[in-house]
Parts: structure tokens; sequence; C-alpha cells
């Protein structure tokens, strides 16, 4: 009677945490799969920091063909380089952050890759929001940033970093890249003809004046003349009347 007792509180104790695992794992499924990041040296104003992200495969049907991510506020596109990365996949910047990709990973298989990063910036965390493209085309979106503890469905990946070094200093931002070549002439090149142009046309204008001021002038002096030839004629039939 004890052992038949005790076996049954034996099973329905077995019971019970087979349960609870179940419903354990039922309420993290949806949330199993995520995108992660770590750092080589995870201190703010840090220099030439390796960053390396885990996006775990989440479709049973298609592998993972891209990453976009969007980088915090001070790190730029152009201070990254890609370290390390799987076969074939190639890294470009975008204008708030970076596109990596190439050939589709086999089906189940997490997307890993590391970046090095020119200087961490004087911050207490960084969220690296990130888009995963399957060769299906589904996307998956990993940015969402939780505030003040709580659990979001989709959260991006975040680095805690903590206190910079004794010392350290933000570095200068890396020289920007020379504008393209263009076949329209410089600014300064297409402003200066406007000085001989003005001044060709002021001369222009001013010879206009003086023709027509010496024009006037000459006409006047003929009209002179020939009042003059008249009243020297009228005078003279006047005296030969007399």
């Amino acid at each position: 009677m004890n052992r038949s007792h005790t076996r049954l509180r034996l099973s329905r104790t077995a019971l019970t945490a087979v349960c609870a695992v179940v419903v354990v794992g039922v309420a993290a499924g949806p949330a199993a799969a995520h995108a992660g990041v770590t750092a080589s040296d995870p201190r703010a104003l840090a220099e030439n920091v390796t960053l390396s992200f885990t996006s775990e495969a989440e479709s049973d049907t298609a592998g993972i063909a891209e990453l976009r991510v969007v980088l915090p506020k001070g790190i730029a596109p152009d201070a990254v380089a890609l370290k390390d990365a799987p076969k074939e996949w190639k890294l470009s910047a975008t204008p708030d952050g970076y596109a990596i990709g190439g050939p589709a990973l086999a089906t189940g298989t997490d997307a890993e890759y590391s970046i090095t990063v020119r200087q961490l910036p004087d911050e207490k965390s960084l969220a690296f929001k990130t888009l995963e493209t399957y060769s299906d085309g589904k996307i998956s979106r990993w940015i969402e940033v939780p505030t003040d503890g709580e659990k979001v469905d989709n959260p991006a990946p975040v680095l805690e970093l903590k206190a910079a070094a004794p010392g350290a200093k933000p570095l200068a931002p890396s020289p920007s890249p020379s504008p393209t070549s263009s076949s329209a002439p410089p600014p300064e090149q297409s402003a200066a003809p406007s000085g001989p142009v003005a001044s060709t046309s002021a001369q222009a204008t001013s010879a206009e004046e003086a023709g027509s001021s010496t024009g006037a002038t000459v006409g006047v002096i003929a009209a002179v003349v020939v009042l003059l030839t008249a009243g020297f004629w009228w005078a003279r039939r006047s005296r030969g009347r007399a």
C-alpha cells in the first residue's frame, strides 16, 4: 500500500515536471531565434574592436541570404570593415549602416560574421537593428530596443558597454571621400567668366552710348551748317534784290 502510494506520488511529480517543461518550451518557442552581438573589448571609446554577430535561423524551408544592419549613433559606415563571414559573402556600406550577404546558407544554418570597428562611441549600450532576408524573400526584423527592462518580441542585438579606459579620447573622424568627378566645371571656374562677360557688356554699353552721343553731336553741327548756309544765301539774295 505504501509502495503504491509512493509510486503514484512519483508518477504525479514526473508528470508535473514534464508538463512544466512543455509549457516553458511552448512559451519560449516564438522567441527561440534571435540575433546577438559580442565584442572583443566592450568598453566605451575602445579602438579597433571586433564585433561578432549571430543571427539564428528560424525558417524550416529557406536559408539566410542577407543581413542589413543599422549602425548606432557614433559609428559611421566607413568606420566598419569586414573581418570574417560565410563563404562568398560581401559587405557593402549603406547610408545608415551596412549590408552583408551572398549565396543563401543552408536551411537551419545560423548566420555568423564579425566586423572591425575603428572606435566604439562613448555610450552605455549600442543597438544594432537587423533585418534578416531569407532565400524565399521572407524578412525577419530584429529591430525592437527594450526600455526599462521590458520584454519585446523581436529584440535588436544590444551590446552593453563598460566605462571607458582612463585617458581614452574620441578619435578624429576619418577623412571624407573626395567628391565624384563631373564634366561640369567647378563653381569657381563656372563663376569666373562672369567678370569678363560683365566687363565686356559694360564696354559694349559704353561704346553704344559714346556712338549715340557722337551721332547727336554730328547731327547738331550739320543742322547749324545748314542753317548758316541757308542764312548766307537768303542774305545774298536780299542784297541782290536791293
